[in-house]
């Protein structure tokens, strides 16, 4: 029989799990996050001591062992020659001096430098260069494979089209960001347009980098500090010397880095630029610490998701003491209630800091925040400030308790906590707080992708009380839309055009678009294709669900909820009277490819992985993101990584799967290959 000890500890790695699996997808594909980097750190901390203490609960697909990040839809994929890993983190001058020890042991007897430099909050890239030329930029993606944003690349300033040298194949790593100044001109325009406002530079970075237009991308003051090779024919010995060749060859490297002799220099270094970082005209969350010979680096190798000869110094966050004036809740896309204290003003990193994030009722109940508390709350860069300690000692006796509301704050609807997590929802999806979010997502690309819908003219529609539920976009005519601004006569007729077209769009474009909970595009796809229609999906019972090999309990669950939903269910009989299609246009069975499972790995050169997945699942295919015994085809294309490898293991097991390149697979997709 399981432990207390053990079973508490399952439960709290389960409830972390969750929650750095939504910050992560906040932080790297949406942009948008809604908890500080140091908040982030500690709930990563947190888990891995965790996982540490109860070696039993440590999983692989544990977020302690992933490098982070997420490939976004909307670009072709491009897999790393080597793979771009994340940094080890350290807080303090203790954790840096165990870092130094590590090393040293690494390498007895060994003289050991080091190369410091300025963490660039940005979004990391990797250039390729052949024969001195810009043929390829990507994101990191996921450390292995990442995002073609080439054309993007091509328009920031410092990014150099042709190196000054000519270097028969380069692969540079560094790391795209927003000056300041633009940053604060960029939230300017976006409030004046009725947009929402970029969280810190960092994201702002990131999200005009991904853009799939690149003269927006061009209209925003990117730059790019580069800090590494990742692949060169022929390069220095030394990171030092890397970074003055790199500048040779024309690029801008990360400013300020410094080579150490000692590992005093280096803790005074990183103490000395954690006084001077809001004076930099970018943002920089601390400091890296690297040792200098490339030989050592190699020899000292890495981790699983980090390398040894490399660790992040983060910088201590910035606090001030101020009093909690009131706790206000608000609601997400989602339906989470997020209480955020109304703080009395106070200077905090340079700016007037007047709210703090909340996190949710188990965090107020924890630290016992009280309206009319005096609090410490700290912010790490640019992020929204939190509450990280109360101060009961001074308390005066008139401080109030806060309870979570028990129905929605702006549409009354009943709210509700899953058991084993920690945030609290509104299920309805007519709650106006909800309606705007949700409708952004619902017309966005990857959803029913009505085109000339955006943030704007969704605001407009709101705010004229045109629509009130994504059922309403369907109802609008000509006449409402001439009505808005910079909306004529010929893109009112486009737009309604656009939204008439989606009226077709196949079922599992509707059921990602409805938002939801925890159904991506990828499993709105298998219950679409498994279930052939919406009223098949909604009357399916969480066994049936579950019974789906890529449906598991928790997806189970959010659909469950969300056909419960009373008012859900009349948005739906709307969009069906309105014509919006709920059927699955064929089914699977009698498909040339049905039953096969397909796994993706390494580059495609005639067609992108999004474009192989959609053939696959045009012939009854399913597509599958690991290597494993229901796999029946590996498609292998250039740079093939592990699952390539592990595919080879199963085989000489006796796995009954086939290994197959592009061109085979090519002819297997039109009919012309055989099993």
């Amino acid at each position: 029989m399981e432990g207390k000890d053990l079973k508490a500890a399952r439960t709290r790695v389960r409830e972390l799990r969750g929650e750095i699996a939504d910050h992560n997808y906040r932080y790297y594909v949406l942009d948008d996050p809604t908890v500080t980097d140091a908040a982030f750190d500690r709930l990563m901390k947190e888990l891995a001591a965790l996982e540490q203490r109860f070696p039993e609960l440590a999983t692989p697909d544990s977020p302690t062992m992933r490098v982070g990040g997420v490939v976004k839809e909307g670009f072709a994929r491009i897999s790393h020659r080597r793979p771009l890993l994340s940094l080890a983190n350290a807080f303090d001058e203790g954790e840096i001096r165990d870092f130094d020890r590590r090393v040293r042991e690494g390498l007895p007897g060994e003289d050991v430098r080091y190369v410091v430099e300025q963490k660039i909050d940005g979004l990391a890239v990797n250039l390729t260069y052949e024969d001195g030329t810009l043929v390829r930029g990507a994101t990191r993606g996921d450390g292995e494979t990442g995002e073609d944003i080439t054309a993007n690349l091509r328009t920031v300033h410092t990014v150099p089209l042709k190196l000054t040298q000519s270097v028969p194949l380069l692969e540079v790593r560094g790391e795209v960001y927003m000056p300041k100044r633009a940053f604060s001109a960029l939230n300017e325009a976006q409030e004046e347009a009725g947009g929402r406002p970029f969280a810190n530079p960092r994201n702002a970075a990131a999200g005009s980098l991904r853009q799939l237009d690149p003269a927006v991308t061009a209209s925003r003051r990117l730059g790019l500090f580069c800090y590494a090779v990742g692949y060169a024919d022929g390069r220095p010995s030394t990171q030092h010397a890397v970074l003055e060749w790199l500048t040779g060859l024309g690029f801008t490297v990360t400013p300020g880095h410094r080579l150490c002799s000692s590992l005093d220099e280096v803790i005074a270094y990183c103490l000395e630029m954690a006084e001077k970082r809001f004076d930099l005209p970018y943002a920089i969350d601390g400091m890296v610490v690297k040792v200098d010979g490339l030989d050592q680096q190699e020899r000292l190798a890495a981790t699983a998701k980090s390398p040894r000869w490399a660790v992040a110094y983060k910088f201590p966050a910035v606090e001030a003491v101020t009093r909690v004036e009131d706790i206000i809740v608000r609601v997400g896309r989602t339906g989470v209630l997020t209480p955020t204290a109304v703080l009395e003003p106070v200077e905090l990193a340079g700016s007037t800091v007047s709210r703090a994030t909340l996190h949710n009722e188990d965090y107020i109940r924890e630290k016992d925040i009280r309206i009319g508390d005096l609090v410490r709350v700290h912010k790490a860069g640019e992020v929204i400030p939190e509450v990280v300690e109360v101060l009961p000692d001074r308390r005066r006796g008139s401080e109030k308790e806060f309870a979570m509301p028990r129905t929605c704050p702006d549409c009354g609807s009943p709210v509700s906590r899953t058991e084993g997590e920690v945030a609290v929802r509104c299920a309805s999806l007519a709650c106006p707080a909800r309606l705007r979010e949700g409708l952004i997502h619902f017309v966005s690309r990857g959803a029913m992708d009505i085109r000339g819908l955006g943030p704007a003219v969704l605001n407009q529609l709101l705010e004229a009380g045109l629509v009130h539920d994504v059922s309403d976009l369907y109802a609008l005519q000509k006449e409402d839309l001439l009505g808005l601004e910079r909306l004529a006569d010929k893109s009112a007729d486009n737009l309604l055009a656009a939204i008439d077209g989606s009226r077709r769009n196949p079922l599992h474009r509707l059921l990602f678009a409805l938002g939801i909970r925890y159904v991506g595009a990828g499993a709105a796809r298998v219950l679409a294709d498994h279930f052939g229609s919406l009223d098949a999906v909604a009357a399916a019972s969480p066994e049936e669900l579950t019974a789906i090999p890529e449906i598991g309990p928790r997806i189970a669950e959010g659909i469950d909820d969300f056909f419960a939903g009373e008012q859900n269910r009349a948005v739906l009989a709307r969009l069906r009277e309105r014509g919006v299609n709920m059927t699955g246009e064929r089914t699977v069975e009698g498909l040339p490819l049905a039953g096969r499972v397909f796994v993706l790995t390494g580059g495609l050169t005639s067609i992108s992985r999004d474009e192989a997945g959609e053939l696959i699942a045009a012939r009854g295919g399913k597509v599958s993101s690991s290597v494993g015994k229901s796999t029946s085809y590996v498609v292998v294309g250039e740079n093939a990584g592990s699952k390539l490898a592990k595919a080879e293991k199963l085989v000489r097991e006796g796995a009954a799967l086939r290994i197959i390149g592009e061109e085979d697979f090519l002819a297997l997709v039109s009919g012309a290959g055989t099993d």
